[in-house]
């Protein structure tokens, strides 16, 4: 995916996840998500900041945090 091609709004971003990724965003997985991409020094959160950008990696982190209540 471009970062051109990326979701900018929460909308866009849960047909992305839900439709076209088919996953089940529930929020027990939110929390996983979060707890995976929260920590901007996590391994996970590094190399995701890395592909889609810091700007994006929070806007996600928010959208999760939606999820999850």
């Amino acid at each position: 995916m471009e970062k051109s091609d990326l979701p900018t709004t929460y909308d866009e971003w849960f047909h992305c996840i839900t439709v076209k990724c088919r996953v089940r965003l529930t929020p027990e997985f939110a929390r996983e998500r979060i707890a995976a991409l929260g920590n901007v020094e996590s391994p996970e959160a590094v190399r995701f900041a890395k592909i889609y950008g810091q700007t994006h990696r929070e806007r996600v982190v928010e959208w999760y945090q939606r999820v999850a209540g």
